[in-house]
């Protein structure tokens, strides 16, 4: 996906997202929730005919895929805002004229049929010429299906595909919410490794003072011990001179006492 790819997806992310801009929205159109919801309504069309158009001239075969699927899910939660827009165009509003009222409710009818008409890479996305035959590549391929047969009927919704649908939107939800949780703890992660690097920086300073005052006492013990070691050296060698004195003073004594002895 280039830049230019990016660019265009983030503008239609703005785009989708902007009905629920409060600040966009405050002045002027804050009263009137069917203005609101119909122009949200119309710029999802234009965002949904426009990745139609570059789905249909992508040559990557899964980017238009998925594009096409896009497109898709996007005619799928139209169809949804419709019901709802009908429910607004039903309610009176003050200050609203006949004129007014009776427009809105044409404008509503004519939605499904915009909606229904983007193409979406699907069966039902061709134009006539498919329809009747004429766009098929095999032409030993036959639809059971003609233009005579698909009324009004033939386009409703089964039980069966809006069970479908409200498990497709529940799962969705859930997974956006997932996501959200990811996000949230990814975000607390990161905000604890800032706090953690923030503390070991302002923790480094009081560490080398600890380095340098356990350096320096090892010198001062060192320093201790080797004059603790010259003072007991000292010490014993005066303990040794008073001995080898007193021996000497027993030693003189005998003499002295065998010299009387003999002399007796």
């Amino acid at each position: 996906m280039s830049m230019i790819d990016v660019l265009i997806r983030v503008d239609a992310i703005c785009k989708k997202y902007d009905k629920y801009d409060a600040d966009k929205h405050r002045n002027g159109a804050a009263a009137d929730p069917f203005s609101r919801l119909y122009a949200a309504v119309d710029a999802d069309i234009d965002a949904a005919i426009e990745k139609s158009e570059r789905a249909a001239t992508e040559t990557n075969r899964a980017a238009a895929a998925a594009l096409n699927s896009d497109v898709r899910r996007t005619k799928a939660r139209l169809a949804e805002e419709v019901v709802k827009l009908r429910k607004l165009a039903a309610k009176k509003v003050k200050g609203l004229s006949p004129e007014e009222a009776a427009l809105r409710g044409d404008l509503v009818l004519a939605l499904p049929d915009r909606i229904q008409s983007i193409p979406d890479g699907g069966s039902g996305g061709g134009g006539a010429a498919d329809q009747n035959g004429g766009g098929n590549v095999r032409p030993g391929i036959k639809f059971d299906s003609s233009a005579e047969n698909l009324d009004e009927a033939y386009f409703q919704t089964t039980e069966e595909s809006e069970e479908f649908r409200r498990e497709y939107e529940i799962r969705r939800t859930k997974q956006d919410e997932g996501l959200e949780f990811i996000s949230e703890g990814l975000d607390t992660l990161k905000s604890l490794a800032e706090d953690m690097n923030e503390e070991l920086n302002r923790q480094m300073p009081m560490m080398d003072e600890i380095d340098n005052k356990v350096d320096k006492s090892n010198a001062d013990l060192r320093k201790t011990n080797v004059r603790l070691k010259e003072t007991v050296n000292q010490f014993r060698s005066t303990r040794n001179f008073m001995i080898d004195l007193i021996l000497i003073c027993i030693i003189l004594g005998i003499a002295a006492y065998l010299y009387d002895i003999l002399n007796q």
